[in-house]
């Protein structure tokens, strides 16, 4: 609950002062060098803090450096506990520059006689696997442990050995054969043989070391039939499978036969955990046989248990593309009904089951069948889902234990996605969610909310019908403040949001207040006032936030609150708005203009240095823009109709031949075209605030979208009524209604932009010139119809979810930053940029970088040299390179010319590129000065033809260009 309640200004205040790189680390090395232990260890443990504060390579290098000495002599204890941080900082250690040094130091302790040392020294070495995969000395010594008669060195041994295997190609050939042998000698116990199978999931480098591992498997797990080593080999055997992806169809067959005939329900078990983890990475690869021999087993077994794990199994591959190759007919086959196929049967069987785990995934399988099979005549099967997922509803819904909530969850998920691709069943599911809730739990009542809120949005039809029930439900919540009924008041809220299609009646407006009054504190209080801005009500959202005002303790927060309080007073004042009454409406934008302008005043004393609400102001100054130039234009619209255009309009225009004279003076005067630039300019600006929010979520990345398109329907409405009627195409926007519609206000705007477009296109196609008083009624009646929908700030606004950001470096880099870096002018700057992506608490919840595109351009500021004449190619420098990080870390080098002499001022500008090839302006933007000097032999040669001597005949060899 803490966590979910903190809010985007819980970081504010400002941190203390910190140490920089260079003092934090001779803190530690202090520590490190320290005559007591314990002291020594506290240093060496604090070495992550100090990577994830400065993780750049730099530093990383010198303190592995120092770590890798305290490794070389220190006791055994300080080497568990340098082991233990290496393991920690496992992504920093690519960034070590120092190798060899590094790997010299730690190596040495490998021929000590203390065989616990050995074997952290190897556990050392398999832990650094990533960053000396071919090291021969490293792979012989492993080999050599393996012989080892001391069990902690052989384990340490074969640590060391899987992580080699699964870096080097090399190292797994060549070691293959030796874990063969140990494994089959007599020799080896048993407990050790245990250990060395799983090194073979790593043999999957080629297909004839795969083959060779499989066929050890193979006979290892019909040679041991004991459990332990059948469920070892046996999971092993499905590792390896899932890496080289080429057994997967013979290892499903081989669990399958097992989960079958072996009567031992470890082995069982283990079966179903496999064959789980292959259905989610390859459900492509299972055959219908494959699920139908599942099904046998899941309608034969009498455990439970067991029977549990396969139903998830099925479930699993119900949802994928499996389901579909099950259902169709086999070639040569009569095509049989649905209910005849033993899936069916066993789904049909178990969603009554007292298990509701059984129960749960029964009907999920029920659920995604009806979503999947849509071609297929499913009602039977539709009408038991329903049926089924009811019963479960009241079975969960009394119960709070947490596998109840889990399975409840299950439940209301399936409902959602069952109503989604089946409307016709939606009025029966929202009627049984709606009965159920009065004599649910408190935690499935906030669960039963979230489902309906989520029906509500994909059916707006059935939301009318909801409203009575939640109203009765909100009144009789009781007057506890514990965090469930918090929750819950916050949950229903939402609902009765969602549900009330247009602005909400004082009725509800007054039962949520006293509830508010009686029952809640004020954090629940802004989560209902932040809904109901997210929702469009923003009446009751600003009352909210003004009864907040007095309850915060900071400043920051008073003048975000202030800030939010303005920004719903000035949408209220928009609501107002009446189709045909323009003046009117130029003076509820004037009065909404004011409250923004408090606003933003309000938003930018809100931010401080750790949080700028640098999306937030953005999103602010465009409305306010946006509202300048809608009221600009229909004082243009009006001046027209004051001053209309003379009745020989249209001869001028047409011996002219210019058409926009038949606007008569405004037109010429180029207002229209001024308001049609400045919605462009508009929409571009709207375009840089959705590529600079790679962080938020869909919703808010679409809100953004749509207030562009509604820029530039007006941009086109302008140019097709008005500048040119002619050359207009309507093909680009006609597409516009028909991507899946996410929200009320989505649905509204599209509702609102394929009216306006309708409306322009028939009086362009009718009534063609169109007059100028029907194209200004238009263009205002489309401002007004815009301005009516009520505007929905979204989670973004509010609330993070996803944090990430870039840290750069650039080396060489001055001491001073204003100081210039001194470069002689026949030499090129070798500028490397250094990158480090932070995350925040959920990286790539919404979007993951997939590269980071770095951009240097230099500019000359100050010449300090003679104006001599370069080519304008060799003044700036502008370049672009692509890279992609690892472990959230990224280098490269730019070679960079300066042959003018003077100041030149160097830009680098990172942006991010994601996972569908995305470009996002994220920043940073950092920048250093260079000053480019002459060279010492052209300034000799300048100042001696300037005293007029003639450069000797071995210095007219010598220049700058000759050596090339």
């Amino acid at each position: 609950m803490a966590a979910s309640a903190k809010s985007f200004l819980a970081d504010a205040g400002y941190g203390e002062q910190e140490l920089d790189a260079n003092s934090a680390l001779m803190e530690l090395d202090k520590g490190l060098r320290s005559g007591k232990l314990g002291e020594q260890c506290e240093a060496v443990v604090r070495f992550p803090r100090l990577f994830q504060k400065y993780p750049f390579p730099i530093l990383i290098n010198s303190a592995f450096l120092k770590l890798a000495d305290v490794f070389r002599v220190g006791n055994n204890f300080l080497r568990l506990c340098v082991l233990k941080v290496t393991q920690q900082s496992e992504k920093h250690l690519e960034k070590i520059l120092n190798v060899d040094e590094f790997v010299k130091r730690v190596f040495s302790v490998i021929h000590s006689n203390d065989p616990v040392a050995r074997a952290i020294t190897l556990r050392m070495l398999g832990s650094m696997a990533s960053i000396i995969p071919e090291r021969k000395n490293a792979h012989h010594s492993i080999r050599q442990s393996l012989d080892s008669h001391d069990n902690v060195e052989v384990e340490a041994a074969i640590f060391a050995a899987a992580n080699f295997s699964a870096q080097s190609k090399d190292f797994a050939v060549g070691i293959c054969n030796k874990i063969s042998e140990m494994i089959q000698g007599l020799a080896t116990p048993v407990d050790l043989k245990l250990k060395l199978i799983p090194i073979l999931q790593h043999m999957h480098h080629d297909a004839s070391l795969a083959s060779s591992s499989r066929q050890l498997l193979q006979q290892l797990v019909t040679s041991y039939p004991s459990t332990k080593m059948v469920i070892v080999t046996l999971h092993t055997f499905t590792l390896l499978a899932a890496s080289s992806l080429v057994d997967i169809p013979k290892q499903i067959q081989l669990l399958l036969q097992y989960l079958k005939n072996d009567p031992r329900k470890a082995v069982k078990r283990l079966a179903i955990q496999d064959l789980k983890l292959l259905a989610n990475k390859t459900p492509h690869t299972w055959s219908r046989e494959n699920i139908q021999a599942l099904c046998e087993s899941a309608l034969h077994t009498p455990y439970d248990s067991l029977k549990l794990g396969m139903l998830s199994v099925l479930s699993t591959l119900s949802g994928t593309i499996a389901i579909k190759q099950y259902f169709s007919s086999a070639p040569g086959t009569a095509a049989t009904t649905t209910r005849s196929f033993d899936l069916v049967k066993l789904a049909q069987e178990c969603c009554y089951h007292n298990n509701r785990g059984i129960a749960a995934h029964g009907v999920r399988i029920l659920t995604n069948i009806s979503a999947s099979c849509q071609e297929k005549d499913l009602l039977p099967l539709e009408q038991d889902a329903v049926f089924g997922l009811e019963a479960l509803l009241v079975l969960c819904s009394q119960d709070d234990s947490p596998g109840a909530q889990a399975t409840l969850k299950m439940t209301l998920t399936c409902m959602v996605k069952l109503v989604k691709c089946r409307p016709h069943l939606s009025q029966s599911v929202v009627e049984s969610l709606l009965t159920q809730l009065h004599s649910a739990q408190d935690g499935a009542r906030i669960l039963m909310c979230h489902c309906l809120a989520a029906i509500a949005m994909q059916l707006p039809v059935l939301a009318d019908g909801m409203l009575g029930d939640l109203m009765d439900l909100y009144k009789l919540i009781g007057r506890s403040t514990t965090d469930k009924k918090q929750e819950l008041l916050v949950s229903l809220a939402t609902v009765i949001f969602v549900s009330s299609q247009k602005a909400l009646s004082s009725e509800i407006k007054t039962v949520i207040k006293q509830q508010l009054e009686n029952a809640s504190n004020g954090w629940t209080a802004y989560r209902i006032a932040r809904q109901a801005s997210r929702m469009g009500n923003h009446d009751m959202a600003r009352e909210l936030y003004q009864s907040l005002l007095t309850q915060v303790a900071s400043e920051h927060f008073y003048f975000w609150l202030n800030s939010l309080k303005e920004f719903s007073h000035a949408e209220q004042c928009l609501a107002g708005l009446q189709e045909d009454n323009y003046s009117s409406a130029l003076s509820c934008i004037a009065e909404a203009l004011k409250s923004y302008h408090k606003g933003i005043a309000s938003l930018t004393a809100a931010s401080t240095p750790l949080n700028p609400l640098s999306f937030q102001c953005g999103f602010v100054k465009l409305r306010i823009d946006l509202l300048q130039a809608f009221s600009q234009l229909i004082c243009t619209c009006n001046s027209l109709k004051t001053s209309p255009p003379p009745a020989i309009a249209t001869t001028i225009a047409m011996t002219s031949g210019n058409d926009l004279q038949r606007c008569g003076r405004i037109s010429n005067q180029a207002c229209m075209k001024h308001s049609m630039e400045e919605f462009r300019n508009l929409a571009t600006r709207y375009g840089d605030l959705y590529q600079s929010s790679f962080d938020a979520d869909s919703a808010t990345l679409r809100n953004v979208e749509l207030q562009q398109q509604s820029c530039l329907l007006i941009s086109h409405a302008i140019e097709a009524l008005i500048l040119d009627p002619e050359s207009v195409s309507f093909q680009e926007y006609s597409s516009n209604g028909t991507a899946q519609v996410e929200s009320e206000y989505e649905r509204r705007m599209m509702s609102v932009f394929n009216h306006v477009l309708e409306e322009v296109e028939s009086l362009n196609r009718k009534y063609a010139p169109v007059s100028y008083l029907a194209s200004n009624t238009c263009l205002c009646d489309a401002v007004i119809a815009l301005l009516k929908v009520p505007l929905s700030f979204q989670r973004y606004f509010f609330q993070k979810l996803q944090s990430t950001s870039i840290k750069l470096a650039l080396s060489p880099s001055p001491r001073n930053p204003a100081e210039p870096i001194a470069v002689q002018n026949n030499q090129q700057l070798a500028l490397k940029v250094e990158g480090v992506v932070q995350h925040g608490s959920k990286p790539g919840l919404f979007r993951k970088i997939q590269s980071v595109c770095l951009n240097v351009s230099s500019v000359l500021q100050s010449k300090s040299g003679q104006d001599y004449k370069i080519p304008i190619d060799n003044m700036t420098n502008e370049m672009e390179q692509r890279v992609e990080p690892h472990n959230d870390y990224f280098s490269t080098q730019f070679l960079l010319n300066f042959i003018v002499l003077g100041t030149h001022n160097i830009t680098v500008e990172s942006s991010v590129i994601d996972s569908n090839g995305i470009v996002w302006k994220t920043g940073p933007k950092t920048t250093i000065f260079v000053k480019s000097l002459e060279d010492p032999y052209s300034q000799q040669v300048r100042l001696q033809q300037q005293q007029g001597q003639p450069p000797s005949q071995q210095q007219q060899q010598r220049t700058a260009y000759s050596r090339f």
